[in-house]
Parts: C-alpha cells; structure tokens; sequence
C-alpha cells in the first residue's frame, strides 16, 4: 500500500455505535473515513459522522424498485470515496451478489455471534435459549453467503447464569467496539487480506474462527 492512509467508507443504518468505535480509533490509526452512507434519513449515526466532519450520504432504499437496482446505485456512491475498504457497520441490508463481488476482498462486516454458529438476527437470545456457555462477537469478510464470508477475529464472552438478552448484549458491545477498529488497522497496514476464500494476517491462512481472544 502507498504511505496515504486506507481510504474507509462505513456503511450504517442506525445509532452508529461500531462507526463512533471507528472514529475515535482513527486519529491513532492508518485508516481514515472518507464516507458514512445509510440508507435511514434518520440513522444516528449520521450524527456521529457528521459531528467528527465526516461526509455522509443516505440513500433510501424504498425509492428503488428491488434490491439490485439499488445497490447498482450504492456502488457509485460508494465509489466516488474512492475506498480501499468497505465496512458495514450495523447496515441492515442483504448485499447482492453484484455488489459482493465488485468488492470482493475488500468489505468487513461484524456480526454478534462466534460464527460459523447463530448466523442471522436475534443471536443473543438465541444463545441464551440454547443455554450457551460462551458467546461473543465475529469480524469477517463479506461474501455472497449471508454472515458466511471468512472470519478474521472473534471475541469470546462467557455466558451468565442470571444474564439476560439485555445484559449480554452489552457486554458483546463493548467488544465489538474493541476488535472491530483493531481489524480495520489489520487491513490499511496491509496485513490482512483475503485470498482463496479465506483470511490471511501477516502472510499465515487463519482458521473456520480466525482469531480468538477470551474476555473474562
């Protein structure tokens, strides 16, 4: 990569908790934010972004006939930032194949789940459903399958006896908001990548749940 630093666009859709992680993490960084899209007028994040001198962009998409037509004009949205990196960011959009693969390589997403398990929507209470000892918080790189692209790094969050969906959600949180900048910085040094399906740091192939780090 050249000395400028990576060029991130953040993709969001409401309060912008991960995008406010990323912006306070960015002075310290090798990544800036060139761009903050969301497709809700009213997404907090906007604020966050526009607050911290931050272009923003919303583009609803109930004004696009299906979902293709609308990330045809989310690509050039995106694409006039110029980005090295994509990064959703609580973006509650199913990305088409079209937009996966103009980015292939180059989109981060978090999920609140130690993926490959609980993939989709309501994890946490899911996991306390299914009497988890363990749960946490997946950073990965988007492919066409939904939350199946290769993870770079999880963070692993006991489960409580008296926890609640309330309680563990805010404990994944404040993880996401720890590993989610650490991964970005990952990739504008030009450590991480993806290549054959999978993620690699630092030149080694990482594994089904990349890399685990165990809170306490």
């Amino acid at each position: 990569m050249s000395d400028a630093p990576c060029s991130v666009v953040v993709l969001i859709s409401g309060n912008g908790s991960n995008l406010q992680a990323l912006i306070d993490h960015s002075a310290d960084s090798q990544y800036r934010i060139s761009g903050v899209i969301s497709n809700k007028a009213d997404a907090f994040g906007l604020q966050r972004a526009g607050k911290a001198g931050i272009p923003t962009r919303v583009i609803d998409h109930r004004e696009f006939a299906d979902r293709e037509s609308f990330d045809q004009y989310l690509m050039a949205e995106i694409d006039a930032f110029h980005p090295d990196l994509v990064v959703l960011a609580g973006f509650m959009r199913i990305l088409s194949p079209g937009f996966v693969q103009h980015y292939a390589g180059r989109v981060l997403n978090i999920h609140p789940s130690l993926l490959p398990a609980y993939r989709g929507t309501h994890t946490h209470e899911r996991v306390l459903e299914a009497g988890e000892p363990e749960h946490g918080v997946s950073v990965h790189f988007v492919t066409e399958e939904l939350d199946g692209g290769p993870v770079v790094l999880q963070a692993i969050v006991p489960v409580a006896a008296d926890d609640t969906r309330d309680t563990l959600a805010a404990r994944v949180f404040v993880q996401e908001h720890r590993i989610y900048p650490k991964v970005v910085d990952w990739f504008a040094a030009g450590r991480l990548r993806m290549q054959d399906n999978a993620a690699w740091l630092d030149g080694k192939r990482l594994g089904v749940q990349g890399l685990r780090e165990y809170m306490s």
